[in-house]
């Protein structure tokens, strides 16, 4: 009951009105539709097939949308709700279709068709950040609080090209940070510490030492403020006295995301017509200014982003051919919005980059359940072994006794890896003849049992890659 609450709440919410801000976000998502091509009408009328299989793979585009944001077992229970509320909206949901493959009857006895597509996404974000603030709170401390460091340095004419950093600026922008709950994070002690901790480790060979090392994480975030004065000397002619004042000629300020190097805010201001009669007072307003450029809001926003790139790296590929195979079935897998083949080491390690959905948490169960077992499913073997996921590198390998030639052909022939997790309604939509629903019972006996047992089930009722 907690999930369907959950899901509807997020549904309706989705369905609302929303500013025009957030409802033009949006991300770009790789998908695959499918069609069993045993239906008369299909037989009758391709045309009908190419609309029903584009249909197929536009709704897996949204699908992929809102798993970025709802749990994946939470979706396939209350697929019927997704399916009525949002995934039948696609036509509202894709801003377009950058790209388009021509339909193909695949070995495997299906037509494929694989799309990329913008699809909005700003509905399902406002949804997440209109949940209740217990939820949203949740959420930051299973990503484990924030830790931020922060970094503001100075110089001025005297100074020439050096630049100093500013205890005072810095102390201004960490109090700010602490307000919201957030932990501010010592990158210098943090790698010096570390350093300190590998030469222990090496020099008495303690493993628990090097253990510990390798937890020494740095922080999630990185604020950095650069500032740069003019120091400007008026001699007044009533009094003879001089007076010196400090003018802030440039400042610039940034936000770096640590985990994917990506600055996610950049900017600068000069306030006009300001000055300050010492030097730590200027400092300590631009310790103010730029805090004032980071609310608790901008940071859970990052946190809560519907997806992250990910090193795939896969062991024990034997040739390129199947580097490609495997490449199209992991787009179409629920959680990969999009996957690149960046090299292939028949010695070593094969990398795909792999844009993920999801959070950090649980990571290690999610690429186990949702990648790791459908394509153990569908070759029948645990050919594939989750090996490890360390920072933004996840590692699995590959071993089969089988021949190229025969992997080829469970690749090929054997039901996509992507059906194994496919929920009943689906499986309903495009499975039309019981041959194949047989063969798709060999990867995903729980959903072909429930669609069986359903009093509308299947059964005798049922009347290029390389590019993407």
């Amino acid at each position: 009951m907690k999930n369907i609450s959950l899901i509807l709440c997020l549904l309706v919410l989705i369905l609302s009105g929303i500013s025009p801000v957030y409802a033009s976000k949006t991300m770009i998502v790789t998908a695959e539709g499918l069609a069993d091509p045993n239906a008369d009408t299909y037989k009758r009328d391709k045309g009908i097939l190419v609309d029903d299989l584009r249909r197929d793979a536009k709704r897996q585009a949204i699908e992929k949308a809102v798993g970025a944001f709802v749990d994946s077992s939470t979706l396939v229970e209350n697929y019927v709700t997704v399916e009525d509320r949002i995934l039948s909206k696609s036509s509202g949901l894709i801003k377009h279709i950058i790209k388009e493959s021509n339909p193909w009857l695949g070995d495997d006895g299906f037509y494929h068709m694989l799309i990329k597509a913008e699809v909005y996404v700003g509905k399902v974000s406002e949804a997440v950040k209109e949940m209740s603030r217990t939820s949203r709170i949740s959420y930051l401390k299973q990503y484990g609080n924030p830790k931020i460091s922060v970094a503001v340095t100075a110089r001025d004419a005297e100074r020439g090209t050096k630049e100093t950093r500013s205890d005072v600026a810095e102390n201004i922008l960490k109090e700010h940070i602490s307000r919201f709950g957030y932990r501010v994070w010592s990158e210098d002690y943090s790698k010096r510490l570390k350093t300190e901790m590998i030469e222990r480790a090496t020099i008495d060979n303690q493993t628990e030492s090097t253990v510990s090392v390798s937890h020494l994480k740095s922080s999630d975030f990185s604020i950095y403020g650069k500032a740069k004065f003019d120091k400007r000397s008026i001699t007044l002619r009533a009094s003879g006295i001089t007076v010196t004042k400090y003018v802030l000629t440039s400042w610039t300020v940034k936000c770096i995301n640590n985990h994917t190097g990506e600055e996610v805010y950049f900017n600068n201001k000069v306030p006009k017509r300001k000055s300050w009669s010492s030097e730590d007072a200027a400092l300590e307003d631009i310790g103010r200014m730029i805090g004032k450029e980071f609310s608790k809001e901008f940071f859970e926003e990052q946190l809560m982003a519907p997806s992250r790139i990910y090193q795939l790296q896969v062991l024990g590929l034997p040739d390129y051919d199947t580097g490609v195979l495997l490449k199209k079935e992991l787009i179409g897998l629920r959680p990969v919005l999009n996957v690149d083949f960046r090299s292939f080491d028949g010695n070593g390690l094969s990398i795909y980059e792999m844009d993920f959905t999801g959070s950090r948490n649980n990571f290690n169960s999610i690429i186990n359940s949702a990648v790791v077992k459908p394509l153990n499913a569908k070759f029948k073997e645990k050919a594939f072994r989750f090996m490890s996921a360390q920072g933004e590198v996840v590692k699995i390998s590959f071993q089969s006794d089988e021949s190229p030639e025969e992997l080829v052909k469970r690749f090929t022939q054997s039901p996509p890896a992507s059906l194994a997790s496919a929920s009943p309604e689906r499986l309903r939509q495009i499975i039309k003849d019981e041959k194949t629903l047989e063969k798709v019972a060999q990867l995903n006996p729980k959903a072909v049992s429930k669609l069986q047992d359903s009093s509308t089930g299947a059964g005798k009722t049922y009347n290029s890659v390389k590019d993407f």
